[in-house]
């Protein structure tokens, strides 16, 4: 049951404020036992984290709350048969996708494998040329350089024919992936995957990063058992835990279960700057303080990301990889000069995107599909992203590169809201003929889109995307952690709030605030589109600065610049500034409604 906030039915963003109704019983119940102000043990049973789990979830630790990694289907047979291939030597490549969390596992296991005596390979595929997932002409050539068994990371579960076509030449096929899965898994000796129909580890939350550190664990494990390490060390293993802190929060996985204890003891260990290829690209992107989830997921993130979007592939994990400074440093520079190149190509792809969907009102189907051939590949995620928070519904983006004998083929990605599985669509598109590829998560996912399928394709999408709404229009509800006043909103709560009931992403969002009647002051346009101002309660009393990014055009936007006499509910998030020394709060807002009678109208 939800409770309405603020009386706010139809926010300027279109959006219904709401609060989960929670039992004071229980908020009493969780301040006694664990001595937490009320506030933030509302939030906590707002939650619904179960009494026995709070203790686990404000402070997870390596010894009490590991996961085990054997409970994953398929995990015991895999270390033996891993185990064993170390000790006689075997050579094993890794094949990892190109993204962060594919950089990130393919860096955990060459660094185990490394360690282990193995001269581990590893090959990570071109996003514009070879799309995405494993193909037989990169398995062939790691099969031709004398590999006994390849290890596909962050992908795999769905390649059904490729890694039919490996096997057939020899090569050993292990899968570490956690995308979704259907009923019927590719001939691979071992495929580990938590979304697996048959695995009842409850580990679903996994990024790939998180699957291949347990399955290094699980190995090591066996190992151990076999006596390997008698006369030599045992893998550092918590030392890699960065690695996974960083492949998690970038992958966007929910931050829940072991995720959230990855998370809080990786970003511990990446503040020991260890790591010399994230310390390069801390210092590249002049990151002084210790890194975090935000860090992570938009400074360190998009730059890993950028060398495969807009120059080469492999840049990120074998920045993660390197012990030489050098060779770090100097990576670390193009990708970050790759990322300045995709910033630029990005805002242009997007601005023509959003004009396609005006210009063909796109705007009120189920899932905006756009695609242009001219548009870059590597960027249909990021663009697909902005236009489902334009447009507030799932968004595809095609981009074209060629295929085989040179025929353009289509490569789309997807960015999904609650209530639409849009990797199940494309698994059914897949299963209909219209896809060779397609897969991905609940919220986000990939395809290659057969020549000449593209209507057919569309009209599929609609249809199924409409079936999984019910046929309704995407229907926004903001779910308001709390009420609080600006003179309530201390430094010293926020820093709390942060500390205890971090870290926060996905599936674990970070708190949102409702500041009730606020006065706006001195509101004006920073940088190209972004709304600052300074708010402070109804009644007076101190101020706090605000900021609306990326709203200057929007109904959000243009209402905080009118402001006018009339007081105003804001919807946001709590963030420390401690620029220069300095301990304050501010908010982020996310949207905002006139507070009284027909507030939305009298704003606008």
């Amino acid at each position: 049951m939800t409770q309405t906030v603020l009386q706010v039915e139809n926010s300027l963003m279109q959006s219904r404020w709401v609060t989960p109704a929670v039992s004071l019983e229980m908020i009493e119940q969780i301040v006694r036992q664990h001595d937490l102000p009320e506030i933030v043990a509302r939030l906590i049973a707002g939650r619904n984290i179960p009494l026995e789990r709070i203790e686990s979830f404000l402070d997870p630790k390596l010894s009490r709350d590991f996961p085990d990694p054997f409970s994953l289907q398929g995990m015991a047979a895999l270390a033996d048969d891993l185990a064993q291939a170390v000790i006689d030597g075997k050579t094993i490549a890794i094949f990892g996708d190109f993204d962060v969390d594919g950089a990130t596992s393919t860096a955990i296991l060459v660094r185990f494998l490394r360690h282990c005596g193995v001269d581990a390979r590893f090959y990570i595929p071109d996003r514009l040329k070879e799309g995405y997932g494993p193909n037989i002409n990169a398995l062939t050539r790691l099969r031709a350089e004398g590999a006994d068994i390849v290890v596909l990371a962050d992908c795999g579960t769905t390649a059904h024919d490729v890694v039919e076509q490996a096997v057939a030449t020899g090569l050993e096929v292990v899968i570490l992936d956690h995308h979704e899965a259907e009923e019927t898994l590719p001939v691979a000796k071992h495929l580990i995957n938590p979304k697996r129909k048959d695995d009842s580890s409850g580990l679903t939350m996994l990024a790939a990063c998180g699957v291949s550190f347990l399955t290094c664990v699980a190995i090591n494990t066996r190992l151990r058992d076999k006596g390997f390490y008698k006369n030599r060390p045992e893998a550092p293993l918590k030392n890699w835990l960065d690695l996974v802190a960083l492949g998690t929060v970038c992958d966007m996985v929910p931050l829940t279960g072991p995720n959230r204890l990855f998370v809080r003891a990786g970003f511990a260990q990446m503040a020991k700057r260890e790591n010399i290829g994230i310390d390069a690209l801390c210092r590249v992107a002049k990151l002084t303080d210790d890194p975090n989830v935000y860090h992570a997921g938009f400074v360190l993130g998009p730059r890993i990301n950028a060398g495969s979007r807009v120059h080469q592939a492999d840049l990120g994990a074998r920045l993660l990889l390197t012990g030489d400074a050098e060779e770090a440093q100097n990576i670390a520079w193009t990708l970050n000069d790759c990322n300045e190149k995709r910033k630029d190509i990005q805002a242009e792809m997007f601005a023509e995107a959003v004009a396609q969907v005006e210009e063909r009102g796109y705007a009120d189907d189920a899932v905006i599909i756009v695609d242009d051939e001219r548009w870059h590949p590597g960027l249909a995620g990021l663009v697909a992203s902005r236009l489902k928070e334009k447009y507030n519904r799932p968004a595809v983006v095609i981009t074209y590169a060629p295929g085989a004998e040179s025929a353009l083929e289509g490569r789309g990605s997807g960015r999904s809201v609650p209530g639409a599985n849009i990797a199940a669509a494309f698994i059914d598109a897949r299963q209909a003929g219209l896809l060779t590829k397609g897969g991905g998560h609940a919220m986000a996912g990939g395809f290659t889109l057969l020549p000449g399928q593209k209507e057919p394709f569309r009209a599929f999408m609609q249809q199924h995307i409409a079936r999984q709404l019910h046929g309704q229009p995407c229907v926004s509800e903001s779910v308001v952690d709390a009420v609080l006043s600006v003179r309530g909103a201390q430094f010293s709560f926020v820093q709390m709030m942060q500390n205890r009931f971090g870290p926060f992403g996905a599936g674990h969002e970070e708190p949102v605030f409702a500041l009730p009647g606020v006065r706006l002051h001195s509101v004006d346009i920073v940088g190209e589109d972004h709304i600052r101002c300074m708010v402070s309660d109804w009644e007076g009393g101190s101020r706090m600065k605000a900021m609306a990014f990326r709203s200057a055009d929007t109904p959000l936007g243009q209402a905080l610049l009118k402001k006018g006499a009339a007081p105003v509910h804001l919807l946001g998030h709590f963030k420390l500034d401690t620029w220069n020394g300095g301990q304050r709060v501010e908010m982020h807002i996310l949207d905002a409604a006139v507070a009284g009678q027909d507030a939305v109208k009298a704003a606008v």
